[in-house]
């Protein structure tokens, strides 16, 4: 069914308004009846017409009627409107009125969408609204593989939707930069500086990246820096390659996502924001409010009390928020877990900073391995915003790339993946992002 303008459904809502108060003044309705809850949308099955509202059951006991004889009024008169241009009306199940459109109202709405192009459909319902959508923020380990497409297109239209609602809306990009695979990455890169300078490394290690796509990073720093690194050890080089293998990385990411036509706003750094202070700054958020503490766990599914060690760990206490255990904060090291820097970032996201506005509304695009997350970050933003800023994380299931019916299996430290790239090329940025979306996203998709 073509789509209808989110404005003739307010139209009809409005219309709708003045009936109730028109019968309520000729004392065919009690006065007051309130339709705020009333809903006008699309009917569920289209075969019913092309608008539909509940104003039968949501009204029929304040109004004293039966829910079909309610709409049945309320349907006869929105139809002597000649405004609304209703062709035929109908009663469906317990009370749904549905209204069929005049051709002319089809042939005004195709002429408003040709007038307004790429603004069609345009509303400020989200007015006012700061919403932060977080998408993609894959690993700045190595090009982008076709797994990652689903949450990038996802993200992306729903930005897109939302900025189109009138929300103020930011597209942000999380780099994981302050974990140990970037560790990994920067020795995989150092493996190929040393074979761009003539060296004879024999085959990548098990254990590091061993794609190609990482030849050129390290020919450009045997240009660029010359042998200074050869015979060092890796506390002279570690950090240096580092920072410059994830920068030829994000190179090679932000390139990916342009050819799939995905675009961010903001790019933020995990470790740069570890080291802004921001963690501790979050977790004295959450000291404030009494709710960090000193305690031991219970023992894990699966593990009995003898195979359990328990030791005094620094948790949060997220129980108190709707999750099933507390949080431990800290690893044994005395390092922040990454729980710790998650927290830190959601809540860097809903109070803003000098790059970033706040948001009243944060939205995750995660992977379906990430569902374990879930329970501990809500209640991480509702602890530290006091219930004031809404996180809705959406769960994308696997992309399965089938090769004759058999599940492609992808690992960028197995180097064996079929990057988002290559799908881009064979079929087209508008196929990939087409396909992407013929499913929800909870859904797996071959």
């Amino acid at each position: 069914m073509t789509q209808l303008t989110p404005h003739i459904f307010k139209r009809f809502h409005t219309a709708l308004s003045d009936v109730l108060s028109e019968l309520a003044e000729e004392g065919a309705l009690p006065a007051g009846l309130d339709p705020a809850k009333v809903t006008v949308e699309p009917p569920r099955d289209a075969s019913h017409g092309d608008i539909s509202t509940n104003v039968g059951m949501v009204l029929s006991k304040p109004a004293g009627m039966k829910p079909r004889g309610l709409a049945t009024l309320v349907g006869d008169r929105m139809r002597t409107d000649p405004a609304l241009g209703i062709s035929e009306i109908s009663i469906d199940g317990p009370g749904f009125l549905n209204f069929r459109l005049a051709p002319h109202m089809w042939q005004s709405e195709l002429a408003t969408a040709v007038r307004a192009g790429v603004a069609y459909g345009d509303s400020q319902v989200g007015q006012g609204v700061r919403v932060n959508v977080e998408y993609v923020s894959a690993n700045p380990t190595g090009p982008m593989h076709v797994g990652h497409c689903r949450g990038a297109v996802v993200g992306d239209v729903l930005a897109s939707l939302l900025a189109k609602a009138g929300h103020d809306v930011v597209r942000e990009y999380y780099i994981n930069d302050a974990g140990a695979q970037v560790d990994v990455l920067a020795r995989s890169a150092y493996h190929r500086y040393r074979e761009a300078l003539g060296d004879d490394m024999g085959d990548v290690p098990s254990g590091l990246y061993p794609g190609d796509y990482l030849v050129p990073l390290g020919q450009d720093l045997a240009k660029r820096y010359g042998d200074i690194w050869r015979t060092a050890d890796e506390a002279v080089w570690l950090e240096t390659i580092r920072t410059e293998a994830v920068a030829a990385m994000l190179v090679l990411i932000k390139e990916d996502l342009a050819a799939l036509g995905v675009k961010h706003d903001l790019f933020s750094s995990e470790r740069a924001m570890v080291e802004s202070g921001a963690v501790e700054a979050s977790l004295a958020a959450l000291e404030s409010r009494g709710l960090i503490y000193v305690g031991t766990l219970e023992p894990p599914k699966g593990k009995t009390p003898e195979e359990w060690e328990p030791r005094p760990q620094t948790l949060f206490r997220a129980t108190d928020f709707g999750d099933d255990v507390d949080r431990p904060l800290k690893k044994s090291d005395g390092s922040w877990t990454y729980f710790a820097n998650d927290i830190a970032y959601h809540y860097d996201k809903a109070i803003g900073n000098p790059n970033r506005p706040g948001a009243n509304i944060l939205i995750n695009i995660f992977g379906a391995d990430h569902g374990g997350y879930v329970k501990r970050m809500m209640a991480a933003v509702k602890a530290l915003t006091d219930g004031k800023v809404a996180l809705d994380i959406k769960l994308c299931q696997l992309v399965n790339l089938l090769d004759k019916g058999v599940p492609v299996k992808m690992s960028k430290r197995a180097g064996n993946f079929v990057t988002l790239r290559e799908v881009v090329d064979e079929v087209g940025a508008n196929a990939v992002r087409f396909i992407m979306l013929t499913r929800k996203n909870d859904v797996s998709l071959d």
